[in-house]
């Protein structure tokens, strides 16, 4: 259990380090064609919008996805999860909320341990056994302890910087700008161009894996919490049947869900942003407490 935590967070180390390499030689190749200022405040000013994103992202996501707040009195059983699941973590008692959908979901979104918020579908509270909703709470309380959405964050903070960097290179090539510096630098150019193509790209299936890795990492951790597994591989069984697809379909936080709230399949699961339900059963039930 502890190997496969540490691992999880590993690989999600290593994988940051590639995107800032991404983004160091994506500026790189496009500063050599280009005066390299320019960039810099794209980048600037993309990660101001990123920032601005963070502090306010959490409240955002409740009200895409209409989550109304609850207190105690209005469902006391996951008031009594959540809170029994918090003292368990040691982690302050986060705010909750009820999301009134069929389909069987849960997600957690706050930016540290004092701004957090867990939601619940109405879906999730009616099929659950109560093992099964502490294995799903327990997995998203797992996401606010790992600081997940500082990471996610990041994450996609990177992925625009990448992407509008791209894009104004892109922009300026084919409106004829800069001809003199491409013909000084074909060479160069040509990588850049390359380079500006395919990075918004790499940078995304990048995220997308982050975000798988990260759902493994809340996997382990709320087995851990809750000391059985099953119960958590029991609620990905009962939602692997019923499906998970919301009634609200917002890409901006599907990466939040306890399971992928989208509809369809995405090709090879390399554009998802959750890993297969079976392989998440599989390696919860492969842990040794």
């Amino acid at each position: 259990m502890y190997e496969q935590i540490a691992s999880n967070k590993r690989r999600t180390v290593f994988m940051m380090v590639f995107f800032l390499a991404l983004l160091w030689g994506l500026g790189y190749l496009i500063g050599k064609v280009y005066n390299p200022g320019i960039f810099f405040f794209i980048g600037l000013f993309s990660i101001g919008y990123s920032i601005l994103s963070y502090y306010g992202g959490a409240k955002m996501a409740l009200a895409i996805n209409r989550a109304k707040e609850i207190q105690k009195k209005d469902d006391p059983r996951l008031w009594r999860t959540v809170e029994n699941l918090s003292i368990t973590d040691g982690l302050p008692m986060p705010r909750v909320y009820i999301m009134d959908d069929p389909a069987p979901n849960a997600f957690a979104t706050g930016r540290n341990y004092n701004n957090a918020y867990v939601c619940a579908t109405t879906g999730l509270l009616q099929i659950m056994d109560d093992n099964e909703l502490q294995g799903v709470i327990a997995h998203e309380l797992g996401h606010v302890k790992n600081y997940d959405m500082r990471v996610n964050t990041l994450a996609f903070a990177l992925v625009g910087v990448i992407s509008m960097i791209a894009d104004f290179f892109l922009r300026i090539t084919f409106w004829g700008g800069g001809r003199e510096e491409r013909e000084n630098n074909q060479m160069i150019f040509i990588l850049a161009f390359g380079a500006a193509i395919l990075a918004p790209l790499a940078a995304t299936l990048l995220q997308l894996a982050i975000s798988r890795r990260r759902e493994y990492l809340a996997d382990a951790t709320g087995a851990l919490t809750t000391r059985y597994p099953e119960g958590l591989a029991s609620a990905l069984e009962k939602i692997e049947q019923t499906g998970s697809a919301t009634r609200v379909q917002n890409t901006s936080t599907a990466h939040m869900f306890f399971a992928n709230p989208l509809r369809g399949h995405s090709f090879l699961n390399l554009f998802s942003t959750h890993p297969p339900i079976e392989a998440r059963i599989a390696a919860l039930r492969e842990m040794k407490l």
